[in-house]
């Protein structure tokens, strides 16, 4: 009995040794990022029947060293996290696209109000060089601004791209290390598939963890224990024992971007869409690549395009102090078109402005389908845009759509080709002053009108304006119209100009438009429009009586042009005429600050739901101190208690042979 009893007590001896080299693990590793809490399995070792007595036990064994694992838990953690990895990705980049637009000294609103105020300055003096000098420093420190925000963005896009490339980097080497840790957990559970590599699965599980807060991943555990990783839209990134690559690339639709690619089994890089990859940092820097920045640049592109473009219109309708008409004040971008670096075919389109006022801040893609038609997308809500039927070959080899023209220049496609185009992305890029003489500003009108001396009558003729179809018949000599009191019309018109007659309420005047060379009929304060120039006659002419309209060779002391120049601040130029240049930059202030108001708070929730998963996940796996160091104290006196059972069993046996003796 005495040796039974020494083996019972050395039995609860081991046991009590293996739970305190458990529970000290477990102390060991309180701090270490992704360590389950493990737990020494007891059990009774049985017992053996003793005839008139029954069944004695024989102590205990240790089973198992298992861990506190959940995992439910520990899934939901991943995906938290992965959402919150991308939300707060997303807020830090927007954050500075935010703090530049918003920022007083760096805002282009300033900026574009001290311009057009260098212009009605103009227009109130425009003899003055000191005014004409002053508006082309404004004009200069503006378009100076313009370039340096979209110098910014465009830093801000090779920082994303250098951060892809970074994250590709990290999530292939954890890759990696997850298919060698499958490897040695398979090798363990080979040699003795009883009991679990506890140490091994926390170390996968940990760079599960870190790999999804790099991107949205899909763990599915296979035989034998072994984890398959897939990440974007079921692409396979670890199985089993091997690793994929991801690759980062020059994307083929747009090569100033960074793609992300896998490398397949044959070498090949496949790039993956942008869309496909959610969550974790990746997903944060795309979405806000895709989303933000690309809009931003396209928005602050488009105000570039609309100012310089009705700036110019209206400055090549003025006259300068030289007497020339006005040339282009503004530099002015030409809106891009991508071929993917993966066509086959060799189309050739090039897309042009059709009107600067109807341009939107989206970029669009022209896709080639399998029967050879033809897609086109605007990006910013997936909307198809109808194309006309045959495009674009034949009759119907452009199309004119969101104040663009897209025009066929030759060549051919293939199924598959796609072209990406982006009518705004270089406007603040490429927005710059080209007057650099003050006296080439166009501040005064092309033409000048006035009454003759001996007119009878109280009629005043109104100073004039032109619109752009005087530039394709500029006034060759002067017009002397001349009023009949009989027939009540004008007269002296040139004979090959067409007449329209405008009546004050806004109606077309009874004959109008007259034929070329005919008589007029008169209407006071009503609009007579002949070859581009514009003008009314209010009052009541005397018979005879006779006004000039005249060309405009010295403006020195003129500022009509100017003054509509000064006018255009305020006018409707954007968003399909909907907006000034100042209102469409409040709503690209707006929108970001929106967004980026609406990412930090789902942030911020995210955060706290993360927290709260991490707590519950914690609840079932971490290590309590204090629960530990009980444990230390309770398997101490186990082991002290097992160590007197063999002390006794030995005096026992002691005694025993001192009666034999």
């Amino acid at each position: 009995m005495s040796f039974n009893m020494f083996y019972t007590g050395l039995s609860g001896l081991n046991v009590a040794q293996a739970a305190l080299v458990t529970t000290g693990h477990n102390t060991a590793n309180v701090n270490t990022p992704g360590y389950s809490r493990q737990s020494a399995q007891i059990a009774s070792a049985g017992g053996i029947y003793a005839p008139g007595v029954g069944y004695l036990g024989t102590g205990a064994k240790s089973t198992d060293v298992t861990r506190s694992y959940d995992r439910f838990l520990t899934t939901q953690l991943n995906q938290a996290q992965s959402s919150s990895q991308s939300l707060s990705t997303e807020f830090a980049q927007i954050s500075q696209i935010d703090n530049l637009l918003a920022n007083q000294s760096a805002g282009l609103a300033p900026l574009m109000q001290a311009f057009f105020a260098g212009v009605q300055a103009v227009a109130n003096t425009p003899a003055d060089p000191a005014a004409r000098q002053q508006l082309i420093g404004s004009a200069q420190a503006m378009t100076n601004q313009f370039r340096a925000n979209s110098q910014y963005l465009s830093g801000l896009n090779g920082n994303v791209n250098d951060q892809i490339a970074g994250g590709i980097g990290l999530i292939n080497t954890y890759a990696e290390q997850i298919a060698d840790l499958n490897k040695q957990i398979a090798m363990v559970d080979n040699a003795d598939g009883s009991q679990a590599p506890n140490d091994l699965l926390d170390q996968r599980d940990q760079l599960v963890s870190d790999l999804s807060k790099l991107v949205g991943t899909k763990v599915v555990v296979q035989d034998g224990g072994q984890y398959s990783v897939y990440i974007g839209s079921g692409q396979t990134l670890v199985l089993g024992g091997k690793a994929s690559t991801l690759k980062a690339v020059a994307s083929a639709a747009d090569p100033a971007q960074t793609g992300v690619a896998l490398v397949g089994a044959s070498g090949r890089a496949v790039e993956m869409h942008d869309n496909v990859l959610v969550g974790g940092s990746l997903g944060g820097l795309l979405q806000f690549r895709n989303e933000t920045l690309r809009g931003a640049q396209n928005s602050l592109g488009r105000i570039a395009i609309a100012l310089s473009d009705t700036f110019n219109a209206q400055q090549k309708l003025g006259v300068d102090l030289n007497g020339v008409m006005g040339q282009d004040f503004f530099s002015q971008a030409a809106p891009v078109l991508i071929a993917n670096g993966n066509n086959k075919g060799d189309l050739n389109l090039t897309p042009s402005f059709a009107d600067s006022g109807q341009l939107t801040s989206s970029d669009y893609t022209l896709h080639v389908e399998a029967d050879l038609s033809y897609t086109l997308t605007r990006l910013s809500d997936k909307q198809q845009i109808a194309l006309p039927a045959g495009f674009p070959s034949g009759s119907s080899n452009s199309v004119t759509f969101d104040g663009l023209t897209l025009s066929l220049v030759g060549g051919s496609a293939s199924a598959g080709d796609s072209f990406l185009i982006q009518p705004t992305s270089a406007g603040a890029r490429e927005f710059d002053v080209r007057v650099s003489d003050p006296s080439k500003l166009a501040a005064a009108a092309p033409v000048v009108t006035g009454k003759a001396v001996k007119n009878l009558g109280n009629a005043q003729i109104s100073g004039g304006t032109v619109d752009a179809s005087y530039l394709a018949t500029p006034l060759a000599a002067n017009l002397t119209l001349t009023y009949d009191s009989a027939s009540n019309t004008l007269s002296g018109f040139p004979p090959a100009a067409t007449v329209k007659v405008t009546l004050a309420n806004g109606t077309p005047a009874a004959g109008s438009p007259y034929a070329p060379g005919s008589p007029v009929g008169y209407s006071a304060g009503a609009s007579i429009s002949v070859d581009g120039i514009t003008f009314n006659i209010s009052g009541k002419p005397a018979n005879g009586d006779s006004f000039t309209v005249g060309k405009n060779s010295a403006g020195l002391s003129d500022g009509r042009n100017a003054l509509l120049l000064a006018g255009l601040q305020n006018k409707k130029t954007i968003g399909d005429h909907a907006s000034s240049f100042n209102d469409a930059y409040a709503q690209l202030v707006s929108t970001v600050g929106n967004k980026a108001r609406q990412i930090q708070i789902s942030n911020t929730a995210q955060t706290s739901l993360t927290t709260q998963i991490r707590a519950a996940q914690q609840s079932v796996s971490g290590v309590n101190q204090d629960e530990e160091t009980a444990n230390l104290l309770m398997y101490q006196q186990m082991y002290q208690a097992n160590a007197k059972v063999i002390q006794t069993a030995s005096t026992l046996f002691d005694a025993i042979m001192g009666i034999s003796r």
